[in-house]
């Protein structure tokens, strides 16, 4: 492709950063991960953050850490990533999904609200938040211990109502930021919005080290568990060979924590270098009809822009017109399909087109334009004009 998805931006003193680790003892476990994660969490404005191998593995010890086990429920979003919810399924809970915000694409904070209040009821009103699969089951549906909220595409979700909920009914908010880095709600930083944050890096992420995430909390308690958790169940002593829980190789190697160092240096560079070309595509695409651009919501005091995924009008062929752009050497691709109608989950819990309408409709409608920092507005002009002639 002439003009790609994505592309990192790695500066000389990025590479240098990589080198220079490699110069040293340390390729895992050394002083440069300590000094990223106590960076990282400065500039979040949280008290801990643990480096892990990936975002997926960081939501995973979340979820692990905050007591979501066997049987349990927690509630979240269809509209994601599908490690937001997979990454329950690992500790053999259940997702329970809700439907959107039309406009944000985030979870709708009011069906929040009310598939908790149902919940905590029980009964009927309780299972018709189930997978469809497990509705009529004469055991108990299990305790909901939690609300995961994702912050699509960079956008915070309504976190004022999401917590009043999770107070009300005495659950854990888990905030997966990592699409999110450096946004803010209502003035609030991501990744102190909920009990417990994860971020991630890779390579197409507003920063990268490749691979890897973090996990950030204000609790010392969850902290020391994550780390013990990322490394094999060992405890803060670090005694090689003494492991005092079941535990996981999710740690971030030294490579990856020196490119996260030197990512984070300039990450406002990064971010404006980013929303530059966010306001480029708004710009061309007033131009462009039967498309629309992404919604800020009024409580996003910044967006931190991840991908650009504009709206295609309900008659337009997404086929016919990524098969127009990719013509022209322009990558594009639908953002995403709806977790509930992965195969997988289709098998596993039952879910049919219909369950979710709104995650269904926007689905079936995104499309995600290149994007990256390093865009001119030449090709970003370029990209709207071909979008521009194959809608018409």
């Amino acid at each position: 492709m002439k003009f790609p998805m994505s592309s990192p931006d790695i500066s000389a003193e990025d590479i240098q950063s990589v080198h220079a680790v490699l110069a040293t003892p340390y390729l895992s476990m050394g002083p440069r991960i300590l000094d990223f994660e106590q960076r990282f969490a400065r500039y979040i404005g949280v008290s801990h953050a643990a480096g892990v191998s990936s975002g997926t593995s960081g939501l995973h010890l979340a979820v692990i850490t905050t007591g979501i086990g066997n049987g349990d429920l927690a509630i979240t979003t269809p509209f994601s990533f599908i490690s937001s919810a997979n990454c329950l399924l690992y500790e053999r809970a259940t997702p329970l999904f809700v439907d959107i915000d039309p406009e944000t694409l985030n979870v709708d904070a009011s069906l929040v609200a009310e598939a908790a209040r149902d919940l905590a009821r029980g009964g009927k009103a309780a299972r018709r938040w189930l997978p469809p699969a497990l509705q009529h089951r004469a055991d108990s549906p299990g305790d909901l211990k939690a609300i995961l909220a994702v912050d699509v595409f960079g956008q915070p979700a309504d976190y004022d109502s999401l917590r009043r909920t999770a107070r009300e009914h005495g659950l854990v908010l888990v905030e997966d930021a990592c699409e999110a880095i450096g946004a803010e709600y209502k003035g609030r930083r991501a990744g102190t919005l909920g009990d417990v944050a994860v971020f991630a890096f890779y390579p197409n992420k507003q920063m990268t080290t490749g691979e890897g995430g973090v996990v950030v909390t204000d609790s010392k308690e969850w902290d020391t568990l994550f780390r013990s958790l990322r490394n094999q169940g060992r405890d803060e002593s670090g005694t090689w060979l003494n492991h005092v829980r079941l535990g996981y190789n999710y740690r971030l190697d030294e490579m990856s924590a020196a490119l996260g160092l030197s990512q984070l240096a300039r990450i406002d560079e990064l971010l404006q270098k980013r929303e530059r070309v966010a306001r480029m595509y708004g710009e061309h695409l007033r131009r462009v009809e039967r498309v629309t651009a992404p919604v800020v919501a009024p409580t996003t005091t910044r967006q931190s822009w991840f991908v650009y995924v504009v709206r295609l009008a309900p008659d337009v062929d997404r086929q016919a017109i990524m098969a127009r752009l990719h013509e022209q050497g322009i990558a594009c691709r639908p953002y995403f399909t709806p977790i509930h109608l992965q195969p997988f989950y289709v098998e596993r819990f039952g879910y049919r087109p219909g369950s979710f309408p709104v995650t269904e409709a926007v689905s079936q409608s995104t499309l995600a334009l290149p994007f990256h920092g390093e865009l001119d507005e030449e090709t970003v002009a370029l990209v709207c004009k071909a979008l521009r002639e194959a809608c018409a």
